[in-house]
């Protein structure tokens, strides 16, 4: 009588996909950041903000120069805007840089995924203002700004009403 060794469980996964999908990768990459940075300017811009907050928004989502859609990353924004960026807030919710220009200066915000954006202007919308709005960036500015930059970056320009007694005072 012979006695059996049990089974021995090998460490080695069986063959798959997974090294083919690993050497296409590579050659893939162009083609599918081109589709993501062509898709970060669309979206869901022309809807209100979420919980329920007031937002208009205001003008097209195209930018005046067609193909022109800003990513959510704080530099390369501001660099479509003609700025050097100062970052001044590095967190896990969102990054935040100031871009002092001639024409004034303003606020661009990225977030790395847009339930936080529009977590974001729901508490903005606490305090009311105007804001250019992309998919998963904010830029902050006076309003006569808005226009000029939304035609580098594309997005919305969205009127958050505020609340409170002031709220409608102008």
């Amino acid at each position: 009588m012979s006695q059996q060794q049990p089974h021995a469980r090998s460490n080695r996964r069986p063959l798959s996909r997974a090294p083919r999908l690993r050497a296409a990768a590579p050659a893939a990459a162009p083609a599918v950041l081109l589709a993501l940075v062509t898709a970060c300017g669309g979206g869901d811009d022309d809807k209100p903000a979420a919980g329920g907050s007031t937002a208009a928004p205001s003008g097209s989502a195209a930018p005046a120069a067609a193909g022109v859609v800003a990513p959510a990353k704080v530099e390369v924004i501001a660099g479509l805007t003609g700025c050097e960026v100062k970052i001044r807030t590095e967190a896990d919710e969102l990054r935040e840089g100031v871009c002092h220009t001639k024409e004034g200066d303003y606020l661009v915000t990225t977030f790395p995924e847009e339930k936080l954006k529009e977590t974001w202007l729901e508490s903005a919308s606490v305090y009311g203002g105007t804001y250019l709005v992309g998919m998963r960036w904010v830029v902050s500015a006076e309003p006569e700004m808005l226009e000029p930059l939304r035609a580098k970056l594309g997005g919305t320009v969205r009127e958050l009403r505020g609340i409170g007694p002031s709220a409608n005072a102008s």
